[in-house]
């Protein structure tokens, strides 16, 4: 394996749209398209194959060596084509990579099909913002185009804080300083703490790991700062209760309180099959915080009542819930009847407000719908 075929095998990636590549011991190589995973009619890789593409990737990597290490987070660039978060792992002494394609160019909402409210949110002068998903499902992607935004729209200093950087921005409107985790700051608490030194209007963290980051963005929220976020959670409610959880339990008040003075917005994706069968469009899951909501974030017994917040926000304040948007979708001719069940939060109720609409060809199972929890 030299650089001249590693590289034909990465720009496959990008002619064809996958979103991640595999190479793993004993396999084809694997290119990720609509979620699914498809061989590459190519060779099976052996140990030698996994272990040169791991040291190519790594040859502008100074600072870093695989010897002795399980695990390594990177980026790998193709000069003028595109960008790769890697992932390199050691399965029984072999290397396994993960490769995460990323485009040079940053899409508009538009082009993502995502709602024209995240516009609106981008715009936040103040607060935090939080894009949450599985892994997948489209936050990096999502938050670079509410920093791009703001990038067109405003004269303003953003400092990103990512593990690796993934989307190169050019500056257009804004001064942006975008630092890596490992390369040019210790840790994501670090980073946030210096960053509040250079005189940012908005600050983009990677992730949200720990409480000490958690902590960190909060303050900076507090002192003025528009932050933007993602973190691993599914929607609104299991993001404020995972927030809250990384805390001790003699904390948790406290932060509610902090959350609620400080949230600006919730944006959760889930990525789902196009009717044709062709791609993928997002189902997204928007809170926005208005007094009620706040109220509700203070009170954990009230987190119950915030799907009906949003649910009611829908003409107002552009809030919707993931089924207010499944039925959308569904609507519009975007996603399949089956795709839309097999994706509502409470099937029960979305098989009520489709026969509202008119449509009574779904039928909800026996099943009681949500299975969330009415506290966080």
């Amino acid at each position: 394996m030299d650089q001249e075929r590693l590289h034909r095998l990465l720009r496959l990636g990008f002619e064809k749209g996958a979103s991640d590549i595999h190479f793993q011991v004993g396999y084809l190589p694997l290119y990720r398209f609509n979620g699914e995973l498809v061989e590459l009619k190519y060779k099976v890789l052996s140990m030698e194959d996994t272990e040169a593409i791991a040291r190519l990737l790594m040859e502008n990597e100074k600072d870093k060596t695989l010897d002795g290490v399980s695990e390594i987070d990177m980026a790998y660039e193709i000069q003028g084509e595109g960008r790769f978060r890697v992932n390199i792992s050691r399965e029984r002494r072999a290397f396994n990579i993960v490769l995460r394609v990323i485009p040079l160019s940053i899409k508009t909402f538009e082009e993502l099909n995502l709602p024209s409210v995240l516009k609106t949110i981008a715009s936040v002068q103040r607060g935090l913002v939080l894009v949450t998903g599985a892994t997948g499902m489209g936050k990096s992607t999502t938050l670079a185009t509410m920093l791009q935004e703001i990038n067109r729209a405003h004269k303003c200093k953003i400092v990103t804080i990512e593990d690796p950087v993934e989307f190169i921005f050019t500056h257009e409107r804004s001064i942006i300083t975008q630092r890596e985790i490992n390369t040019d700051t210790p840790s994501f608490p670090a980073a946030l703490r210096a960053a509040l030194r250079q005189d940012p209007d908005v600050i983009m963290v990677g992730e949200i790991r720990d409480a000490e980051t958690v902590d960190t963005a909060l303050k900076a929220a507090e002192t003025g700062h528009a932050v933007f976020s993602s973190i691993h959670t599914n929607d609104v409610v299991t993001t404020l209760r995972r927030v809250v959880s990384f805390f001790p339990v003699e904390e948790h008040q406290q932060v509610r309180e902090r959350l609620a003075e400080n949230l600006q917005s919730i944006v959760s994706l889930r990525l789902l099959p196009n009717k044709k069968g062709t791609g993928r469009v997002p189902a997204v899951e928007v809170l926005r915080t208005t007094r009620s909501i706040r109220e509700c974030i203070r009170d954990p017994n009230r987190a119950v009542e915030i799907r009906d917040h949003i649910e009611k926000g829908h003409s107002d304040m552009q809030m919707q819930t993931f089924d207010q948007h499944l039925l959308e979708l569904y609507q519009a001719n975007k996603i399949k009847l089956e795709t839309a069940r097999d994706a509502a939060t409470n099937p029960r109720d979305f098989a009520t407000k489709l026969a509202l609409e008119g449509d009574s060809s779904y039928t909800a199972d026996n099943g009681s719908g949500s299975s969330d929890e009415s506290r966080f």
